[in-house]
């Protein structure tokens, strides 16, 4: 048996590799490094060395040759560098998070702060692990910058001169009328007067100023409007040319049309107040003429609420109404012969001033009892 057992002994020793042989012996404090180095005469040595291997030694020798597969198993994966670690990780059976960190050279706490784990947290084979980026965090990129604040729409105020509507005005910069009424917290029937200031929506006062691409010859100088006449109750106001050759249309159509003195005094009060007693080409919103008629509540084109007779027709109404079943006149309001002149004008003209046509009273019938 001792034969025996030295010999088996002996072929294990034999299918040690050296370099184990020798850890071994390190380990075991048998020889120091220098000593555990291989020499060719090694069984000379010392005296009585037969190459058994004592029982502590066999012991040993056991262990480290049960353990030496397990080393070289777990030596045996190459580490990964950082920039070459996939960016996720299957669990397999036996992995431990600091094991695969190792592996692919990350550190354990950046693979558990990746996918939300902590030091106790148990990981199951076919689990996947975030790796991508976890051992060197890239510095966090620079947040981006808030949206600016939209800016207030810009707005640019205008006087209003003599003359202008909300809709020429809204036409001159390019903006709809009822962007300019909104802005101005106005109405369809709201009056604007001269030097009244206007908010327009959205332009800068800059827009006016803005080059042309080509140059263009400065336009000839354009006139004021004159002022329109005033009045006031009981005063007759004295005709210009313009208003004198009006007024006696107005009393010749109506003189045809068979409207009574009431009537024609009437229209003259209303055109009076309402233009002056002249074809102006302007008026609020799209207000024009004798009697600033609106074409967009139906009186007619621009053209047509521009010829005095055709306005004056309309204003009187009646059988020769040329709007007839669009506008009411004169002549189509019920009981208008027992209305005063300031009444009998407002339900044809329909002014936010219903009283202001009193004042015209005096000259209307002065005017009439003149040009006959």
């Amino acid at each position: 048996m001792a034969l025996a057992d030295t010999g088996r002994s002996r072929g294990i020793l034999g299918t040690v590799p050296i370099a184990v042989a020798s850890s071994l012996a390190v380990t075991l404090n048998l020889v120091t490094p220098a000593q555990a180095a291989p020499r060719e005469d090694r069984a000379t040595d010392r005296a009585g060395d037969t190459g058994e291997v004592s029982p502590l030694e066999r012991a040993a020798l056991g262990s480290t040759i049960g353990m030496t597969p397990a080393a070289s198993s777990f030596t045996s994966a190459p580490r990964t560098a950082v920039a070459d670690a996939p960016a996720t990780y299957r669990v397999q059976s036996g992995d431990t998070v600091s094991g695969i960190a190792a592996r692919f050279g990350l550190s354990t706490a950046a693979v558990l702060a990746m996918n939300g784990l902590s030091w106790k947290s148990l990981i199951f084979p076919g689990q996947v692990l975030a790796l991508a980026q976890a051992g060197a965090v890239a510095a966090p990129a620079p947040a981006a910058p808030a949206p600016a604040a939209p800016a207030a729409p810009a707005t640019t105020v205008y006087s209003v001169v003599r003359g202008d509507t909300i809709s020429g005005i809204a036409g001159r910069f390019g903006v709809t009328t009822r962007a300019v009424l909104a802005a101005n917290g106005l109405s369809s029937s709201s009056l604007i007067f001269p030097g009244q200031q206007i908010r327009i929506p959205g332009m800068t006062a800059a827009a006016l100023d803005t080059p042309t691409a080509a140059p263009v010859a400065a336009p000839a100088p354009v006139a004021a409007p004159a002022p329109l006449p005033t009045a006031s109750a009981g005063q007759v106001v004295a005709l210009t040319d313009e208003m004198r050759a009006n007024a006696q249309l107005i009393i010749a159509v109506g003189r045809r049309q068979g409207v009574p003195d009431q009537g024609i005094v009437v229209a003259l009060a209303a055109a009076a107040q309402e233009s002056g007693l002249r074809n102006v080409r302007y008026g609020d919103r799209d207000s024009l003429g004798l009697f600033q008629q609106r074409p967009s509540t139906g009186w007619g084109t621009p053209e047509q609420v521009l010829d005095p007779t055709r306005a004056t027709l309309a204003f009187y109404g009646g059988a020769g109404n040329p709007n007839a079943g669009r506008t009411r006149g004169l002549l189509d309001i019920p009981g208008w012969m027992g209305m005063s002149v300031t009444q009998a004008a407002q339900a044809v003209q329909i002014s936010a001033f219903p009283d202001a046509y009193a004042k015209w009273e005096t000259s209307a019938r002065t005017w009439l009892a003149q040009l006959g």
